[in-house]
C-alpha cells in the first residue's frame, strides 16, 4: 500500500518568512541575534552603572531578550524572498548597471545591503558600511566581484529597505 503524502497549503505562504532552519514562521535569526547582542550590551552597561558586576550580567540577560525581541520586530518587516525576486527584475534599471552583467552578479551586494540595514538598525549606510565590506569580503567566494564593484547594489538595496520602513510609520 502507498502512503499519501499531503502538504497543508496556506494562503501566502511565501509571505510567511519562514526560519530556514525551523520553518517556524517569523522567525529571523539575523535580526534577533542583531537586536539580542546590543539589547545585551546596553543591558550590560546600564547594570554596570546601576548595581555594579550583578547588576552588569542581569542587565545582560535582560538587553539580549528585549534586544532579541526587537530585532525579530525589525526583520519581520523585510521579506528576503520579495527583495531578491525585486531586484532580479528590477537590476538592469540601476544606474550602475553594466551591459552584460547578470542578476548572480550582483546578488551578493543587495544581500549585504538588505541584510544590512536590518543589522545597523538606527545607523546610515557610511557608518555601517566598513562592517559590511567586511562581512561582504568574509562571505563572498574567490570569483565573486570586490566590495567597489557590488556597493551601489548594497547601497540601493539598503535605501529601498529603509523607505519601506519610514513608509510604514
Amino acid at each position: 500500500m502507498t502512503e499519501v503524502i499531503t502538504k497543508k497549503v496556506t494562503a501566502n505562504e511565501k509571505d510567511l518568512n519562514r526560519d530556514p532552519l525551523t520553518g517556524t514562521p517569523g522567525a529571523h535569526p539575523l535580526g534577533t541575534t542583531a537586536g539580542a547582542t546590543s539589547g545585551a550590551v546596553a543591558g550590560g552597561v546600564a547594570g554596570l552603572a546601576v548595581g555594579g558586576p550583578v547588576g552588569s550580567m542581569i542587565g545582560i540577560a535582560v538587553g539580549a531578550v528585549a534586544g532579541g525581541l526587537a530585532g525579530k520586530s525589525a526583520a519581520e518587516s523585510i521579506n528576503p524572498t520579495a527583495e531578491e525576486k525585486f531586484w532580479r527584475e528590477t537590476y538592469i534599471r540601476e544606474p550602475y548597471y553594466v551591459k552584460g552583467r547578470t542578476f548572480e552578479y550582483y546578488a551578493p551586494g543587495f544581500r549585504a545591503g538588505w541584510e544590512g540595514r536590518v543589522r545597523h538598525d538606527g545607523r546610515t549606510f557610511e557608518a555601517a558600511e566598513a562592517e559590511l565590506k567586511v562581512n561582504y569580503d568574509l562571505a563572498k567566494s574567490e570569483l565573486a566581484p570586490s566590495w567597489q564593484d557590488v556597493r551601489p547594489a548594497a547601497r540601493a538595496a539598503w535605501n529601498r529597505v529603509d523607505l519601506n520602513w519610514k513608509a510604514k510609520q
